[in-house]
C-alpha cells in the first residue's frame, strides 16, 4: 500500500515487557505513517511473542493459520498484508519461522525492533527478512516517545523497561538465550520517560525488566542501583505510585529494602518469584538462593514495611522433584502467605539444560501437584482478600466498569476494585470503603461528601 495512513494490528503474548515492547514498536511506526487498527483492516500485523510458556512456538504457528485467511482476504480485495514474528519465539526459531510458514515476511528478535522502518522496506522487496542478531547499540536510543495522545489512550498506568536480558541462567529458562545479556538503560533515560508518561496522565508507573533489581544504570555519581532509580522516578512530578517487577531474590539489596520505607509511592506490593520451596530442586534449577535465604529477604522486607503482600511464580514437577520436595513447595506457600501466585507445570524448553536430563517427572503427577499447590495459593489469597473487607484503602481509578455509573480501579496490592462512583474520577486516587468481596476482585464505596479527606497511607493486608 502507497500513501495515505497504513493501518497496524500488533498482538502482544506473555509478559509486561512485550506489552511494552508492542507499544513501543506502535509508537516507532506511527512516525512511519501507521495507525493502530484491528487485524481484519490491517496492512501490518504483527505478532509479539512469548517463550516462556508451554509449546509456545506451535501456538504462534496455530495463529499464523488464522492470519493466513486474513492475509490471502487482503489479497482477494487487492491490497497487500505483510505479516511479522516478533519477541522470543522470533529470537528463538529464526528462519525455521519462515521455512513452515512461507506467510511471514520478517522475523525480527526483540534487539532490532529500533529497525522496524528499514526492515519492513526490505520486506516490501520481496525479500524474507530474518534480524534476530544482538546489536551492540542500544535500540532504546532509536525509539522516540510516544505523543500524548497515545499515552492517553492507553491509560493512567505505564510500564516502562529500565533492564533487560539476565545473567542468572536458570535451568528451566529461555530467557538468556532470547533476550541476551543483562543491560539497563541510563537514570536520565529513564526518568525523561517517566516525565513524558506523567505530563500525559500517567499515574502509575511499573519498572519492568527480565531481573529488573539487578538494574545497574549509569547515574549521575556512577552506576545506579534500582533503589537509587526508585527514588528518581518518585521525585517527578504526578508520578503517585510506583512498583517494579520481576526481581530475583538474590538481587534484593540493603537500599532497595530501604526504599520500600522510605518511598510513599512505592506500593506495598511485590512480585518476588521463589519457583520451589525445595533447597535440592532450587540447586538443580540453578537458582543461587535456598528457601532460607528466600524467607529472610521476606522478613527483612516485613520489617521496614509491615503491610506488604507478596506474589510469587512456582514451577512443579521439575526434573527430580520428589514428593518430599513438592511438600517443602507447599510449606513455603504456607509460611509466606502470598496474595496470589503464578503456577505452572515445568515443561522443557529446548535447548535448555533441564530439557536434557533423563528425570522427568510423569506428566499425572505435575497435574496432580500442581492441583494441590493451586488449591493451597487460592485458600491464601481469598484469605488476603476476605481480610481487606471492612479497611480503607487508596484505589487508583482506572476506567469504567461494566455497569453504568460503575469505575474500576487497582487497591495498593494490584486487587481490581469496583465502585458506584462518577468517571471524573478516572485517573485519580481516591479512599474506598471496602464493603464486599467477589472471587476476583473488591467492591467499595466512596465516603460522603463531607467525610471526603485526602486519602491516607493504605493500611496492610
Amino acid at each position: 500500500m502507497t500513501g495515505g495512513l497504513r493501518k497496524l494490528h500488533v498482538k502482544s503474548y506473555g509478559c509486561q515487557m512485550n506489552v511494552y515492547d508492542s507499544h513501543r514498536m506502535a509508537d516507532l511506526l506511527a512516525r512511519a505513517g501507521y495507525a493502530e487498527a484491528d487485524a481484519e483492516d490491517a496492512d501490518l500485523i504483527i505478532l509479539n511473542t512469548c517463550h516462556i510458556r508451554e509449546k509456545a512456538a506451535e501456538k504462534v504457528y496455530s495463529e499464523l493459520g488464522r492470519v493466513r485467511k486474513l492475509k490471502d482476504a487482503a489479497a482477494h480485495e487487492g491490497r497487500s498484508l505483510t505479516v511479522a514474528v516478533a519477541g522470543c519465539v522470533a529470537q528463538a526459531e529464526g528462519e525455521e519461522i519462515v521455512r513452515r510458514a512461507p506467510l511471514v515476511d520478517l522475523v525480527v528478535g526483540p534487539q532490532s525492533y529500533h529497525r522496524l522502518p528499514d526492515l519492513l522496506a526490505q520486506a516490501a522487496g520481496g525479500a524474507k527478512v530474518v534480524a534476530t542478531e544482538f546489536p551492540a547499540e542500544d535500540k532504546f536510543d532509536h525509539l522516540a516517545p510516544p505523543s500524548h495522545a497515545a499515552i492517553r489512550g492507553r491509560g493512567v498506568t505505564a510500564f516502562v523497561t529500565v533492564q533487560e536480558g539476565c545473567d542468572k541462567f536458570c535451568t528451566f529458562c529461555v530467557v538468556p538465550y532470547t533476550r541476551g545479556a543483562e543491560v539497563s538503560r541510563p537514570v536520565a533515560k529513564i526518568v525523561a520517560e517517566a516525565h513524558h508518561l506523567a505530563a500525559a496522565g500517567v499515574r502509575e508507573i511499573t519498572l519492568i525488566g527480565q531481573n529488573v533489581n539487578a538494574y545497574h544504570g549509569a547515574g549521575p555519581a556512577g552506576p545506579a542501583t534500582l533503589g537509587d532509580l526508585l527514588h528518581a522516578v518518585a521525585a517527578v512530578p504526578g508520578v503517585r505510585r510506583l512498583r517494579y517487577t520481576t526481581s530475583h531474590p538474590r538481587d534484593m539489596d540493603e537500599g532497595l529494602i530501604a526504599a520500600h520505607r522510605d518511598l510513599a509511592p512505592l506500593m506495598p506490593q511485590l512480585h518476588l518469584p521463589v519457583q520451589s520451596g525445595s533447597d535440592r530442586i532450587l540447586a538443580a534449577m540453578n537458582r543461587r538462593h535456598t528457601g532460607a535465604d528466600y524467607l529472610r529477604v521476606v522478613a527483612r522486607l516485613r520489617a521496614v514495611r509491615p503491610d506488604i503482600a507478596f506474589t510469587s511464580d512456582f514451577i512443579v514437577g521439575f526434573p527430580g522433584e520428589t514428593e518430599a520436595d513438592f511438600r517443602d513447595t507447599l510449606r513455603m506457600v504456607e509460611e509466606v502467605g502470598y496474595a496470589g501466585a503464578y503456577s505452572f507445570k515445568y515443561s522443557p524448553r529446548p535447548g535448555t539444560p533441564a530439557a536434557e536430563r533423563n528425570d522427568q517427572v510423569d506428566e499425572a503427577v505435575k497435574v496432580e501437584r500442581l492441583a494441590r499447590l493451586q488449591a493451597a495459593i487460592d485458600r491464601h489469597q481469598h484469605a488476603f482478600n476476605r481480610a481487606c473487607a471492612g479497611k480503607s484503602l487508596e484505589v487508583l481509578f482506572e476506567k469504567p466498569g461494566r455497569l453504568p455509573g460503575q469505575i474500576v480501579g487497582r487497591s495498593p496490592y494490584l486487587q481490581p476494585v469496583q465502585v458506584m462512583a462518577p468517571s471524573s474520577l478516572i485517573g485519580e486516587i481516591a479512599t474506598v470503603g471496602i464493603t464486599g468481596v467477589g472471587s476476583n476482585s473488591l467492591f467499595g464505596a466512596l465516603p460522603s461528601a463531607r467525610e471526603r479527606e485526602p486519602a491516607p497511607a493504605a493500611t496492610g493486608a
